[in-house]
């Protein structure tokens, strides 16, 4: 391979800036900067010279043989102080070295994944941590980060595996005596990694919405205060607020850390009857959003519902507390506001609870479809000797749909895909 080198922190001036070199030749360009390289895993100060003597930096220099490193290659690293000017000067002196050339989007995390350090999971799950933004985000990145998404489908494998091995031991037998009848080893076997399959099928709907955001619509008749709501939780003017009834004409989108998940609140067109074309479009796009939501909050200035169908979790609460009395809340003076927040922080804190390691759609149709398989071949199993080819068969279109997960067959198609998402250094 070649040997690439980038910018690993973030563009622009700051106190340290990080440039990662990996490959063959890793070693020998770090040497040619820093004269010497400390230890493996050691750090040492040097001045780093260009090929005419020039002082370039005073950097930290970090050295790490493969394959006990991040790619599994040789790899440098240098922390610079950050200015773009030191920066442009010790990539400059890299790029002119034969043999370097500037890395691609997320080359360093595909020599990873191709040198057997992280699999396709722990790969999403890095690119998850990159871009988490609340802390139930960081927990579960770094859970399928620390491989245990790898470790469930390494373990579901083997099952199917000794089930199948099993099964094809009646086959290549099948003219003597077999001592003991494996059906019911085999499907134990199999209810169990369907058991398995079925609880993180279930969860990964709500792991996804945790890496992707949970929906709360707010909804209400006109001027009964939904973009005044938004606007308080929000802290900002992201609604026009008005008298005039029918103001919002669209849904508007506030993105929130509420408590540690992230939420992206709904502002949307009062529901009511009216001849307007615009409005009417608004409030069908309002009733649509709603419907797909993972939370409505209803409001209400009486005790009169909007002809919305609700589920139990919904919360409907009285609004402008301050003008029409009783109990609830008022976005102007801010009374029941935390406490809604609290109550909607616990819905949704509930649904996270069962919250799965899989977190992708990529991972809920693997398993899905090994789950299917894996039905097809208990029933293969009820029907004796004469099925057992097939019902082997089954177990190997499992274990290849398992297998998918972590990256070990029918992925290539995805990985540009996958690495397009990383910044240049990661």
């Amino acid at each position: 391979m070649d040997t690439i080198f980038a910018l690993a922190s973030a563009p622009g001036k700051a106190g340290v800036a990080v440039v990662r070199i990996s490959g063959p030749d890793a070693l020998t360009a770090g040497r040619a900067l820093a004269g010497s390289l400390p230890g493996h895993r050691a750090s040492a100060l040097r001045r780093l010279v260009d090929d005419q003597g020039n002082v370039l930096d005073e950097a930290l220099v970090l050295a790490f043989v493969g394959p006990a490193s991040f790619t599994g290659e040789d790899v440098v690293e240098l922390h610079l102080h950050g200015s773009t000017a030191v920066i442009d000067s010790v990539l400059r002196c890299l790029s002119s070295r034969p043999g370097l050339r500037q890395a691609e989007a997320g080359e360093f995390t595909r020599r990873a994944l191709e040198n057997n350090r992280l699999d396709l999971a722990q790969v999403e799950g890095l690119a998850d941590l990159i871009d988490a933004e609340t802390e139930a985000q960081r927990q579960q990145a770094l859970r399928v980060l620390s491989g245990q998404l790898g470790d469930l489908a390494g373990r579901w494998r083997t099952d199917l595996i000794r089930a199948a091995s099993l099964i094809e031991a009646t086959i290549d037998f099948a003219d003597e005596d077999v001592p003991v009848d494996v059906m019911p080893e085999v499907r134990e076997l199999l209810d169990r990694v369907r058991v398995d399959l079925q609880r993180e099928i279930a969860g990964s709907g709500i792991a996804e919405r945790v890496r992707s955001g949970f929906e709360v619509a707010i909804l209400g008749a006109p001027n009964v205060g939904k973009s005044s709501l938004l606007n308080a939780l929000a802290g900002r003017d992201a609604a026009i607020t008005s008298e005039f009834a029918g103001t919002t004409r669209d849904v508007i989108e506030v993105r929130m850390d509420l408590g540690g998940l992230p939420v992206t609140l709904l502002d949307t067109a009062g529901l009511r009857d009216t001849e307007d074309h615009v409005e009417r479009i608004g409030i069908e796009r309002a009733r649509q959003r709603a419907g797909h939501a993972d939370l409505r909050v209803v409001l209400q200035l009486d005790d009169s519902v909007p002809e919305i169908d609700l589920q139990p979790d919904d919360i409907v609460i009285r609004s402008k507390v301050d003008l029409v009395g009783g109990e609830g809340i008022s976005s102007r003076t801010g009374a029941g506001v935390d406490a809604l927040v609290s109550r909607i922080r616990s819905v949704l804190v509930g649904r996270a609870s069962n919250v799965g390691i899989a977190t992708r759609e990529r991972h809920r149709t693997a398993m899905m479809k090994a789950a299917e398989h894996l039905a097809a071949a208990d029933a293969l199993s009820h029907h004796g000797p004469d099925m057992a080819d097939l019902c082997a068969e089954e177990l190997r279109t499992a274990i290849r749909a398992l297998d998918s997960l972590v990256g070990r067959v029918d992925v290539e198609s995805l990985l540009d895909e996958i690495f397009s998402s990383f910044c240049i250094g990661k």
